[in-house]
């Protein structure tokens, strides 16, 4: 103390003056080395009376990791900081001891302060004539990390860390602060977790991942010293840079410290000096686009499950904040992807289509009364690089199965469900008798064309055997145009497409947008064939709500969701990653159009006749276990779809050219779809009982 207050005699009170008449900056180092040596300057009081007396730590930004349907599975990750906190009982003692050698020799002898340092530094300035040594102690320095976090503006950020005495002082009054409620360990977690060693790494388990691929309860002191020596600056000690010199000095002068400190042996300090540095590097996936490449082609997956993320209002006031909470936030988010169906969806979709081919073919698989996406696959590569040739593929990262501001693809025949539902609905029985010509003078006015007879729309069917009388059941399991459409005139276009509303689709082009609304919708005719635009993910849903019995759930890539704390995200009271369901049509509504649905299989409907013969009996002979769903193809197959459904799964499978729409697939890939979803539905439900349709009630069949 006497030592102090001598340096403080001499060299301060004069520099105070100087401060306080010339305005020097440097002066105010004189302020807390004052306060601390007992001395009275009432200049340095007024200046720490002025600044905040407690540290307001906000939580960092953390990684946001993303998991497969196990939990184990890594898809990939989400940072602005590669950082994850972990307990000083998770360090390696290496690494503690480290850190305080190379940072802070006297760390548990001062309290936030070291006053010899201070002195020592205020000599050693004041002789080089500006700041050449700051004295800062670990506390200092974490607390000068911790202003730097929880800044809120660039200004604030820059006034965390810029070199100027006012910021000392600041760091000082708030370090002996913080060391009155907070323990040395306790502050060396929290600089250790926060400490910056380069190449992203925030925190010292991001360091050990970056550097050695490992947990930092492993590290060896040769790897703690040469990351405790990183601090300092990360960029010139650089152990991956070409020249390991300078990486190698670092670490050995950390070591010769730890060696003074006495908590390493000179044995220990010689057989760490004499080893090479070795790196394991590891370079953590960030975003969609840096997923692993044995799992690439789940990037579609991920990106869908971002434009997910940026609708949910429990992350944030816009989809901006919603994104920015995912890079920082730090989530756990187990997701509902099976590993074991995506793989099984994307063998059977390139099985039948390789990845360069022009031709998108793609399957959702989606989980009944639950919404959960458990498979997306497709035969392209989520990436940027280019293409050769000018090619859009096989590399692209346009959302194909949906999620995105593609409009998606017209999806034929399928959209027939909607007409039948709606019928059923109003209470038309599934025996509803029509006469379907080969081709049918509907009500609907259009302009001219191919379809159309003077100004009507004149629909046709794709065989001259469609012709007769049939019923919902054969009318469905045939596909016969000409008896939906007059199904649609009885029920009402306008109630086709509120069916198809309640049943999540959305109108992504402005053609569809406008025939959508009230004013034209009774008179859309075209639509009970399909000539919307419509998903992957859409079709499938529609289809699980129906294995649902009417139940429909939005579609919801996420099985859990939990916050940097352990618990699992509520908005409301209501669990995020929890099914969002709701009754869009009965029961016996549902029952009735599965029962129609089975005819389309070759499965075969509980109570009435599918007239002879279907359009994809492959489905049910693949399958092998009750199973329903509705085949579509557009005008001269420009695209190929298949839905399919059993009590327990979903999916929809489709075959297009997402580049040009009018590059017609062809009649030879007519059935493609029809076996994905047969083969995919077989692989994910092997082993599981063959659970059967409750059929519909008399009331609604007759």
């Amino acid at each position: 103390m006497q030592y102090l207050q001598n340096v403080a005699a001499g060299k301060i009170a004069p520099l105070v003056r100087a401060g306080l008449i010339a305005g020097l900056v440097i002066a105010g180092l004189a302020y807390p080395l004052a306060a601390l040596a007992g001395i009275g300057v009432k200049a340095g009081s007024d200046a720490l009376a002025g600044m905040p007396d407690r540290l307001i730590e906000v939580p960092s930004a953390q990684t946001t990791s993303v998991y497969a349907k196990d939990g184990k599975t890594l898809l990939t990750m989400f940072y602005e900081e590669y950082r994850k906190p972990v307990t000083i009982a998770e360090m390696s003692p290496y690494i503690t001891e480290a850190i305080v050698a190379s940072e802070d020799a006297r760390f548990y002898e001062h309290h936030g302060v070291d006053a010899k340092g201070v002195a020592r530094a205020f000599v050693a300035n004041r002789q080089a004539g500006g700041v050449s040594q700051g004295a800062s102690t670990l506390t200092m320095q974490y607390v000068r990390m911790a202003l730097r976090d929880s800044a809120k503006t660039p200004k604030e950020a820059l006034e965390a860390t810029e070199q100027t005495t006012q910021r000392k002082l600041r760091e000082m009054r708030l370090a002996i602060e913080l060391e009155k409620r907070l323990s040395k360990q306790e502050i060396l977690e929290r600089y250790l977790n926060s400490a910056y060693f380069g190449h992203r790494a925030y925190g010292i388990y991001a360091a050990s991942q970056v550097f050695f691929s490992k947990t930092p309860q492993l590290l060896t002191l040769n790897e703690a010293a040469l990351l405790a020596g990183l601090v300092k600056a990360p960029s010139a000690f650089d152990p991956a840079a070409g020249d390991q010199t300078a990486a190698t000095q670092r670490r050995n002068y950390v070591i010769d410290q730890m060696l003074k400190m006495r908590t390493i042996s000179p044995d220990q300090a010689a057989q760490a000096k004499q080893s090479k540095i070795q790196l394991h590097l590891t370079t953590p996936p960030n975003d969609c686009m840096s997923i692993p490449e044995k799992l690439n082609d789940w990037g579609f997956f991920c990106d869908y499950l971002k434009a997910w993320w940026r609708e949910q209002p429990a992350f944030g006031a816009t989809p901006e904040e919603r994104e920015e909470n995912l890079r920082r936030g730090g989530y756990r988010i187990v997701t509902s992807i099976d590993p074991t169906i995506q793989a099984s969806a994307l063998k059977h979709v390139l099985n039948k289509e390789k990845r360069r081919s022009r031709y998108a073919h793609g399957e959702v698989v989606i989980e009944p009364n639950t919404g959960r996406i458990l498979g997306m696959a497709v035969n392209r590569t989520y990436s940027l690089a280019p293409n050769k040739k000018d090619r859009n593929y096989p590399n692209t990262v346009n959302p194909l199965l949906g999620g995105g501001t593609m409009a998606g693809y017209q999806a034929g025949s399928t959209f027939k469900i909607f007409t039948m539902l709606a019928a059923l609905d109003a209470g038309m029985p599934l025996d509803t008798p029509i006469y379907a010509p080969e081709r049918y003078v509907s009500q609907y006015i259009t302009a001219p064309g191919p379809a159309t007879c003077g100004h009507h729309w004149c629909p046709k069917n794709s065989s001259k055997s469609m012709s007769g009388t049939q019923t919902m059941w054969s009318g469905f399991g045939k596909s016969v145009n000409t008896y939906f459409v007059q199904l649609e005139e009885k029920v009402g276009a306008d109630k086709a497409v509120a069916m198809a509303e309640r049943l999540g689709l959305t109108w992504r082009t402005d053609v569809d947008r406008t025939l959508a609304t009230p004013e034209h919708a009774s008179g859309w005719g075209a639509f009970t064939l399909g000539v919307s635009d419509v998903t992957p993910i859409e079709m499938a849903n529609v289809f699980a709500t129906l294995a649902a019995e009417g139940n429909y759930c939005a579609p919801l890539p996420v099985s859990l969701i939990q916050s940097r704390d352990g618990t699992n995200t509520k908005f409301h009271g209501n669990l995020v990653a929890a099914p969002n369901c709701h009754r869009v049509v009965t029961a016996d509504v549902a029952r009735a159009a599965t029962d129609a649905a089975r005819c389309v299989t070759g499965y075969g409907s509980a109570k009435g006749s599918c007239g002879g013969w279907s359009t994809s009996p492959m489905v049910y002979a693949t399958l092998h276990r009750p199973v329903a769903g509705k085949s579509g193809t557009t005008d001269s197959n420009k695209t190929a779809w298949f839905c399919g459904f059993t009590p327990q799964l979903a999916a929809a499978a489709f075959v297009a050219d997402p580049d040009d729409p009018n590059d017609y697939v062809g009649s030879g890939r007519s059935t493609i779809s029809k076996y994905t979803v047969a083969q995919t539905l077989k692989d994910a439900l092997k082993g599981q009982p063959k659970l059967k349709f409750t059929p519909p009630s008399k009331k609604i069949a007759y």
